[in-house]
């Protein structure tokens, strides 16, 4: 959910059966072979100093804006091994866009925040430091960039994968989790928490900072702005709090933090992340799920764990998931955001074929 003004546009993602002309290539990253069916890539990631492997899949769909045919996805996403040339340091980082230069804001920031990333020499002894230098970094940057940034930006949520441990670096609303394997059903364990005005503790550090804090209907004054209360975001996702001036009617943020929007800045949207670390058991673990919100907006973690389960194949996991998505994006609303979903499998190497080059 991203600033008060809509996102994206395209077409449904077709089935595997139908036609696949509106579903897109997402290019050879070291990926070993095709998926037919669904025109996806599958990326075998090798963890040789644990004896796992990661198999990855993405799928990233336009959102459908019927007043704004030609807008163009904002949404990205990252996977880069072998960060600073070693085989077990992986990346993996979905980046949402929004505001009218959102594309151009997101794909800087997947592009800067690897780079400063992999060039920090204390990444691997203080992953969490590396992070938040990366991200303040990659923030300024972006200000000083020729991209206008001043009512645009990117929430970004990131994986570090070192050796069986995952990093993860949140800023914004989109999420990871990882899934959990108790006796005969999988849990989902969120790795991120959005950072929205739902959160008491984040609503007060923006007020601290001057933001004003009104749902649209309660800037529009069909609802007592006083009244400072507004439920959970699975009630109440269809009119969030927003930020704003204190005399004006921007920037009307549902989230509060992100990369780039300098305006919102001045009132507490901040590029800081926050971490988290988890260690992998490929034997307790199962997978990791990497999406922006428009998975998230009407489907919770443990329904997308649920769904991602059964399927052995993460390419038709990420398919089934946007396909529902994108379905209850149209029966909730008259339009979808973008949707951005990574997958991938935890698989000690006992547990999987040998693979020829």
């Amino acid at each position: 959910m991203g600033c008060v003004h809509g996102k994206c546009c395209c077409r449904y993602p077709k089935s595997s059966d139908g036609d696949k002309k509106d579903v897109k290539d997402l290019g050879p990253y070291n990926a070993h072979e095709r998926h037919v069916l669904a025109n996806r890539l599958l990326d075998f990631i090798l963890i040789p100093c644990q004896n796992f492997q990661l198999e990855c899949a993405v799928l990233t769909q336009h959102g459908y804006y019927p007043e704004m045919p030609g807008k163009e996805n904002q949404d990205s996403f990252c996977i880069k091994t072998h960060i600073q040339d070693n085989p077990n340091v992986h990346f993996f980082g979905v980046f949402d866009g929004h505001g009218q230069f959102g594309s151009q804001c997101s794909n800087f920031v997947k592009t800067r925040l690897v780079e400063i990333l992999s060039g920090d020499p204390t990444l691997l002894e203080d992953p969490v430091k590396a992070y938040n230098s990366a991200f303040l970094a990659t923030n300024e940057e972006l200000h000083n960039s020729e991209i206008d940034d001043t009512l645009s930006g990117t929430t970004a949520i990131t994986v570090l994968v070192i050796g069986d441990s995952i990093f993860v670096a949140n800023v914004g609303d989109s999420r990871a989790v990882i899934s959990v394997k108790d006796r005969s059903r999988v849990v989902a364990e969120d790795l991120s928490h959005d950072q929205t005005p739902f959160r008491k503790d984040e609503c007060e550090r923006v007020k601290l900072c001057g933001a004003r804090v009104l749902s649209a209907d309660q800037v529009e004054g069909l609802k007592d702005p006083d009244i400072q209360t507004w439920g959970d975001e699975e009630t109440e996702g269809g009119d969030p709090p927003r930020l704003w001036v204190q005399n004006g009617m921007y920037p009307g943020t549902a989230f509060t933090r992100s990369v780039g929007d300098s305006a919102a800045e001045k009132i507490g949207v901040v590029a800081v992340p926050e971490v988290s670390m988890v260690q992998i058991k490929p034997d307790h673990h199962p997978f990791f799920v990497v999406a922006s919100d428009g998975i998230f907006e009407f489907l919770s973690s443990q329904t997308v764990v649920e769904m991602a389960a059964r399927y052995t194949d993460p390419r038709d996991a990420c398919s089934a998931i946007a396909g529902e998505s994108y379905k209850l994006w149209l029966q909730n609303e008259n339009r979808t955001d973008d949707i951005t979903i990574i997958i991938a499998r935890i698989k000690e190497l006992s547990n999987v074929p040998m693979l020829t080059m």
